[in-house]
């Protein structure tokens, strides 16, 4: 058997980080790490780097073709990370964005797991980086956590029909971190409103956090106590209040 832990955003951020400690041992031993990003880099020697754009459909059939060309293949771990948003009003943003939002964020979890479970075994784990953004509709951040609240629906039931065979799928749903997702225009206002109301969660504890809950099978993870509490209460709250608590505090 060839075990595989495939990570996708995986050139810089979460992703990067992700696979170093991967690298060093933290899902156990792996005979390979596929890292998949637009601009892939041989980090060591057991990391197998895919330039893949996962806007572009060719790009899973890449990835389904490795595996089947691997001999005694098996995915151990899935890690659907890559992503990007764009900050401002919906009829603002460029049609294009937020249509390859779509295909990066909803299309592209659906078409890796449809690709990797045939791979896949008891102990098989998916984690799939949601977002708190996924808690409730965010104006100005529009479809991205439309998004990121179908990552986090989609993993919960998944999690439940493949649980049975001991295939878990965790959602992690970190607050922003100071990465590559924070340079695009618009996004330096909100990361300073961001920042006075809950501050940055700290990238190595992030994946450190999410690669334990997967490992345990947890459905859910979300890294920080206060993320924990936003949770319940948009559980609670009716979503005006809660979002007009959330812009008085902004």
């Amino acid at each position: 058997m060839t075990s595989i832990a495939i990570v996708t955003g995986a050139s810089s951020g979460l992703g990067a980080e992700i696979v170093r400690q991967l690298a060093e041992g933290a899902f156990g031993p792996l005979d390979q790490i596929w890292a998949v990003s637009r601009r892939a880099e041989r980090t060591s020697p057991r990391v197998r780097p895919f330039a893949l754009d996962l806007t572009d459909p060719a790009s899973f059939d890449v990835l389904e073709a490795a595996l089947a060309e691997t001999p005694g293949a098996r995915v151990v771990l899935l890690v659907i990370n890559a992503g990007f948003g764009t900050f401002g009003d919906f009829a603002d943003m460029p049609a294009r964005d937020n249509a390859d939002m779509v295909r990066l964020l909803m299309l592209a979890p659906v078409e890796l797991t449809y690709r990797a479970l045939p791979y896949m075994a008891a102990g098989s784990r998916i984690l799939n980086v949601a977002s708190v953004a996924a808690f409730m509709p965010q104006p100005g951040l529009a479809t991205y956590s439309a998004s990121k609240r179908f990552v986090l629906d989609l993993s919960r039931a998944l999690d439940a029909e493949l649980g049975p065979v001991d295939i878990h799928v965790t959602a992690l749903c970190p607050k922003f971190m100071r990465t590559g997702f924070l340079d695009h225009p618009g996004a330096d206002v909100v990361a300073a409103r961001m920042s006075r109301l809950t501050g940055f969660e700290d990238v190595k504890r992030v994946a450190e956090r999410g690669l334990r809950a997967a490992r345990e099978g947890r459905a859910l993870c979300i890294p920080s106590a206060d993320m924990r509490a936003l949770y319940v209460a948009t559980k609670v709250l009716p979503y005006p209040l809660a979002l007009a608590v959330e812009r008085a505090l902004l």
